[in-house]
């Protein structure tokens, strides 16, 4: 990694970025990462272009709506070139691509096939595992993605779990196949520069509900070597990114917060218990199990009381429940200004932001 301090690798960018250096509200931007919106084309009217390019947020991820029908490939790359253009600082630019049931660069638009996590875990070939993995880190990194949400680590506790095990979205039942695995994934992810996000802290594979349906409660269920996966990958040093789970556990939470929500759960145990100081980024923080239980601004205080870095919106919601990054930029300024959120609480999600993105090249 280049040693260089962030504030001044920003200078690179000009005045424009010189100037967002030093503004709260940059920095704050940096911290969101919001669904595109539901277009598949290259449109400059979207508002969300606008909030790029006045830095309000650090990232975006598509879904398969944002898939054109026809030249697929070249909308995608013309939709993500003209994204990334628009904002003063790169942006990561996010999918969840972890193969299997869970993919959205199907087949049907010319992609390559993929995998489940189940079926490597079951064939447990490493060298199988390393080719979806190489094939499918150089395909994003091709069409302009920087970031996708995988490996899943889960450890399948629960093959009934409706959300996890009966999807193959967890490699094994073995907290140790699960960890060898998925460094397999972090490392062919991490060669080509694109973020491996691994999920879903602090382990999702016990539940016997779908979080993003309502709560679900693994008090009686979670086992403490679901942490494994996490404390080993943490370890080695390869881990760049983690997502939380919106899981509630008694055990680890006294108030009975989501663990997304949760500062004893990412504060003490992540980052305390386990060591880990990279970035933390949110599930999606419109799924039910968050916005049927707690309002937009206790929602975004609660996410930064807990330590989060990045607060992730899809927006892939009704009409009446979309949320804008102008919206949650104005919620935390006035959280700053009032008192509730310190400015140096800010500051340390942008540091840890702004490394990852100078250790992955997006800045110079």
């Amino acid at each position: 990694m280049k040693k260089i301090y962030i504030t001044i690798v920003l200078l690179v960018f000009g005045a424009t970025a010189s100037k967002a250096a030093d503004s709260l509200e940059i920095k704050i931007g940096q911290m969101i990462l919001i669904g595109l919106g539901d277009f598949s084309t290259v449109d400059q009217n979207q508002p969300i272009f606008q909030e790029l390019r006045e830095g309000k947020a650090g990232g975006i991820i598509l879904f398969e709506k944002n898939l054109s029908k026809k030249n697929t490939e070249a909308e995608l790359k013309a939709v993500l070139s003209y994204s990334q253009s628009q904002s003063p600082i790169p942006l990561f630019v996010s999918i969840d691509e972890e193969g299997g049931r869970v993919t959205r660069l199907k087949t049907q638009y010319g992609f390559p096939k993929t995998v489940s996590a189940e079926y490597l875990g079951k064939l447990d070939n490493p060298d199988s595992t390393r080719f979806y993995a190489e094939q499918r880190a150089a395909l994003l990194k091709g069409l302009g993605f920087n970031m996708n949400f995988a490996p899943c680590v889960d450890v399948n506790v629960n093959p009934n779990n409706p959300v996890i095990g009966k999807l193959g979205r967890s490699y094994s039942s073995s907290e140790v196949e699960v960890m060898k695995h998925a460094r397999i994934v972090i490392d062919s992810y991490n060669h080509e520069k694109v973020v491996p996000v691994m999920k879903h802290f602090p382990g999702h594979g016990s539940s016997q509900n779908d979080s993003h349906l309502g709560v679900a409660d693994v008090s009686n269920t979670w086992e403490f070597r679901e942490l494994y996966p996490y404390k080993a990958l943490i370890d080695s040093g390869i881990v760049r990114a983690v997502m939380t789970a919106h899981i509630v556990n008694r055990s680890l939470d006294s108030k009975l917060l989501p663990s997304t929500l949760s500062n004893e759960v990412v504060s003490g145990l992540l980052r305390g218990f386990l060591g880990y100081d990279g970035v933390v980024v949110s599930d999606d923080l419109q799924m039910k199990a968050i916005a049927d239980h707690y309002g937009l601004k206790e929602t975004i205080r609660l996410s930064l009381d807990a330590g989060l870095d990045i607060l992730l919106f899809a927006n892939n919601v009704p009409e009446y429940q979309l949320v804008s990054a102008t919206q949650i930029v104005e919620i935390i300024k006035e959280m700053v200004s009032e008192g509730e959120i310190s400015e140096q609480r800010i500051e340390e999600s942008y540091q840890r932001i702004m490394k990852l993105k100078l250790n992955i090249g997006l800045i110079e």
